[in-house]
This record gives C-alpha cells, sequence and structure tokens, in this order.
C-alpha cells in the first residue's frame, strides 16, 4: 500500500506516520530526510543533491525522484511506503504517479489530517525547549518541570507559524484536487488524543 500523509505544521504527521510503519510494515519516507540521507552517501546523486543544499535551493523535481526512486527500489519499501513531505506540488504529483506506474504500484489513499488553525497555533507557539537539554515541553500539555529555564524557537512564533500555515494551503491545495479526481482523498479529523487519530486514519485506511 502507498500513502500519502497531508496536513498542515503541527498536525502529528511524523507521529502518525511511525504508527502507520509499526501497523503496515511499510516504511516513511520523509523528503527531508531522504535528501539528507544521500547528500550524506557520496553517491554521484548525493553530490550533486549536496551542490543544491549547500546553496541552500530546493532541488529540482527530476532530481527529487531520481532519489525516490532509488528509494523505492530497496527491499523494505517494495510493499508500499509511506510518504510525508511529498509531493508538494501538481508536478511531483505526476511524476510520483508515473514513478510508482513504473513499479506497477499507484497511491493508494492520500490521508489529510484536517487540524483547525486556532489549534495548530496553540500546539506550535506553545512549545518551549530547554537550551540545555534540547528537550521539547508545552506551556500547556507538557509543561516544564519547575526550575527548568526554557525559550521558545524562533520558527514557534505565531507570525512564523501564519506564515507556514500560508504556505502549507498554497501549496497543498493544487496537489489535493489532482488527488481528488482520482478518488483516493480521505479526510480524518486530527484534533483529540494520539490514539483517536490513528483509529480514525486506521478506519480511513480499512485496516
Amino acid at each position: 500500500m502507498d500513502i500519502i500523509l497531508f496536513g498542515p505544521p503541527g498536525a502529528g504527521k511524523g507521529t502518525q506516520a511511525k504508527r502507520l510503519v509499526e501497523l503496515l510494515g511499510i516504511p516513511q519516507i520523509s523528503t527531508g530526510d531522504l535528501m539528507r540521507a544521500e547528500a550524506k552517501s557520496g553517491s554521484p546523486l548525493g553530490e550533486e543533491l549536496q551542490r543544491y543544499m549547500s546553496r541552500g535551493e530546493l532541488a529540482p523535481d527530476s532530481l527529487t525522484i531520481e532519489v525516490f526512486k532509488a528509494r523505492l527500489g530497496q527491499e523494505d519499501a517494495k510493499g508500499g511506503a509511506i510518504f510525508d513531505g511529498f509531493p508538494r506540488t501538481t508536478a511531483q504529483a505526476e511524476a510520483l504517479e508515473a514513478l510508482l506506474a513504473e513499479l506497477g504500484r499507484r497511491v493508494d489513499k492520500v490521508v489529510v489530517i484536517d487540524v483547525p488553525d486556532s489549534e495548530i497555533l496553540g500546539r506550535i507557539t506553545g512549545r518551549r525547549s530547554d537550551p540545555a537539554t534540547g528537550q521539547v515541553y508545552h506551556i500547556t500539555y507538557n509543561p516544564p518541570p519547575p526550575g527548568v529555564e526554557v525559550v521558545q524557537r524562533k520558527d514557534d512564533t505565531e507570525e512564523v507559524v501564519a506564515h507556514r500555515l500560508a504556505t502549507y494551503k498554497a501549496q497543498t491545495e493544487p496537489v489535493l484536487a489532482y488527488y481528488d479526481k482520482k478518488g483516493v482523498v480521505v479526510r480524518v479529523d486530527g484534533v483529540g488524543s494520539l490514539d483517536e487519530v490513528t483509529e480514525r486514519i486506521k478506519a480511513a485506511l480499512g485496516v
């Protein structure tokens, strides 16, 4: 089964993806992790990627797809994968479709974890981290122990989060429209406990 996870920053995609890995026995493929690993590998493809990354530029779609093709050819991904953070554009969605077709596969489901903007703002702007240990807390859900000095990261401010949400919506709406036409999009309520959201995703996937 090949699944794409969508959702705004702070929706819990990473956490839910890890749970699906255990449930379905297929790997999570995160664009960022995949790119960094390939760049560190020293392969010709990795060296080309590194040139873009060192300049702070996004790799072109053609190169991104090459990296995905190599990853999907590995043994653990032959039965399917969970795509996290990809595709981000309609062009990438079309390229992924062509790649999967070469492998005799297709995107089975696009799971959208819906969380209201107000909830996302609360989740992210409430994060605090301990500079000494890197431990992340939340002022409401997981407050730091007494005496622990914590700080708010620059990318967790309301202004930055609002910009990230706007970017997400601008990028994903065309991609979701592409998959909507194929009838593979399912939406789940992302508000609630981790277990509740996991159960909703399982029901949406029929597993």
